[in-house]
């Protein structure tokens, strides 16, 4: 469920953001959440049209506008005109990195296959589409980019080994861009714990947990609220990663 908003205030009127992932589960939570709050929205997707256009039909019913792009991220040619394509429904104000895949592969399942798509759509993706994003952002502007991380990225285990080294280097691309792109460009991140089960992939919730000292899973009202605040909060915040994992990165 969206993040609600007071009607009143929408902190994000005027405003165009591109969320990749966006047809389903956190990235469509996040499209919605941003368009309560007044954004417009470009809808990415790699391989969901039909959940691509019910998120687009209910962002329009709230009277904000909505754009589907396809792209399959595992081909960094393909991503590297993402931004471009949806430049081209007019300016993007904020970017957020949200596709990702999440395949339950040891080190040594791990095959050059698997490790290439894993780096090509959680890592080499982001970089292009935050490259492209800071060269075409106007001198004048100011803009905004969050990177959807993992409570793993800051310490890394074993389990799901190609996701995890590509978003411990995702985190790293966080807090060096952040730098570089200061001070026109503020660029965060959320590590993200038990937010949803995985797709596809069948989880013990009560194990999942156990070792959260929240002793719940998240919501993705929490997830939004976090959004919400980089994209609308002070903008002396960069660099930072705040981890919505219910404490579970210090245990």
């Amino acid at each position: 469920m969206a993040q609600k908003i007071n009607p009143i205030h929408k902190p994000l009127q005027g405003r165009t953001i591109l969320i990749t992932g966006a047809a389903r589960r956190i990235g469509r939570s996040l499209a919605l959440t941003v368009a309560h709050a007044g954004a417009n929205v470009v809808l990415h997707h790699g391989h969901s049209p039909k959940l691509a256009l019910q998120t687009q039909t209910e962002i329009k019913a709230l009277g904000r506008e909505a754009y589907i792009v396809q792209c399959d991220l595992a081909e960094p040619n393909h991503a590297s005109e993402l931004f471009y394509r949806a430049q081209a429904y007019g300016p993007v104000h904020a970017v957020i990195n949200n596709a990702a895949i999440f395949d339950p592969l040891s080190f040594y399942e791990t095959n050059m296959d698997d490790w290439q798509k894993h780096i090509n759509t959680n890592l080499t993706a982001p970089f292009l589409i935050c490259q492209a994003f800071a060269r075409e952002l106007p001198g004048d502007e100011k803009g905004k980019i969050i990177n959807l991380l993992d409570w793993r990225s800051l310490r890394p285990s074993a389990d799901h080994f190609p996701y995890t080294i590509s978003k411990a280097a995702l985190a790293a691309m966080t807090k060096s861009l952040a730098v570089e792109l200061a001070p026109r460009i503020q660029v965060n991140g959320l590590a993200l714990g038990a937010i949803l089960p995985p797709a596809n992939q069948k989880v013990d919730a009560a194990e999942v947990i156990k070792d959260v000292p929240a002793q719940r899973w998240a919501s993705l009202e929490e997830v939004g609220q976090a959004v919400l605040f980089l994209l609308s909060g002070p903008e002396y915040i960069t660099g930072e990663i705040i981890h919505i994992d219910g404490g579970r990165h210090l245990v």
